[in-house]
């Protein structure tokens, strides 16, 4: 059977993949992957949607729900499916618009929650051959050639990932600081601010990775990048979920590991 064609949105919360979930949308392929953490018994708080908008365009969403319990996976759950339709409610001529009024909404609906809820989000627009990301927090956006070449990188929202950009610290030293966990930018705040990146032209076979900070606080980007770049979409998925899970189960003082929720959507424009 072939991998389905999505027409409809894709909202995923609570997630227990055994493995990568394949669907075709927005001229190109996704695959999707969704599992809590191994070393906790309570639900996991990421949460993913697959926005389709007609033949070649998509909105992708991944958030990364803060604060333990109810108050996390409330908080990723209400930003995706308010997400979800304020994009619905548009033309694909107006999903920017769409993106940032969904975010300021998602923000009013957790705020109103108040159970001190909060969530990352990331958010990457397809347009044919074209991304543009949007993201608030440390969750991830990369997307890289065939090659290997980062054509695209967010910075994430945190005092470790503010060194890493002005080259006061280096990704070995990030991974592995003990205050990575720090975030200084979510949904669920009166201080909240939206980054929006530009707009990235993606060639055939390009990937685009989002992901929650459960994938690269496990894995160095140059691994992350060595598994999607190329190779069958479906292997690829696997092989980076089964890497950082493995990173997660068995610590080592020379290797990234951070047991945590894990999350991501890898899109691959066809030819």
């Amino acid at each position: 059977m072939s991998d389905p064609i999505r027409s409809t949105p894709l909202l995923v919360t609570e997630a227990e993949h055994d493995r990568a979930e394949i669907y075709h949308l927005a001229a190109g392929s996704c695959a999707i992957y969704s599992h809590r953490a191994p070393d906790k018994d309570s639900p996991n708080e990421d949460a993913l949607a697959l926005i389709p908008r007609g033949k070649d365009a998509a909105v992708l969403v991944v958030a990364d729900g803060l604060g333990g319990g109810r108050a996390g996976k409330e908080a990723s759950r209400l930003a995706v499916e308010t997400l979800a339709q304020s994009v619905a409610e548009v033309a694909a001529d107006g999903l920017r618009e769409a993106i940032l009024g969904g975010i300021e909404a998602s923000n009013r609906a957790i705020l109103d929650l108040a159970l001190g809820a909060a969530t990352t989000v990331v958010v990457v627009e397809i347009q044919a051959n074209v991304m543009r990301s949007f993201h608030v927090g440390d969750s991830m956006i990369l997307a890289c050639g065939q090659r290997g070449r980062i054509k695209f990188q967010s910075v994430a929202h945190s005092p470790v990932g503010y060194a890493v950009e002005a080259g006061l610290m280096d990704e070995s030293e990030a991974v592995h600081h003990e205050d990575r966990h720090l975030v200084s930018n979510v949904v669920g705040s009166p201080e909240m601010r939206i980054e929006m990146g530009p707009t990235i032209k993606l060639a055939s076979y390009d990937t685009v990775v989002l992901a929650s900070d459960g994938l690269a606080d496990n894995l160095y980007m140059e691994e992350i990048v060595d598994q999607v770049r190329k190779g069958p979409l479906q292997q690829s998925a696997d092989n980076l979920a089964a890497d950082a899970r493995e990173r997660m189960l068995r610590p080592s003082g020379q290797r990234p590991h951070k047991p945590d929720d894990l999350t991501f959507i890898l899109f691959r424009r066809s030819a």
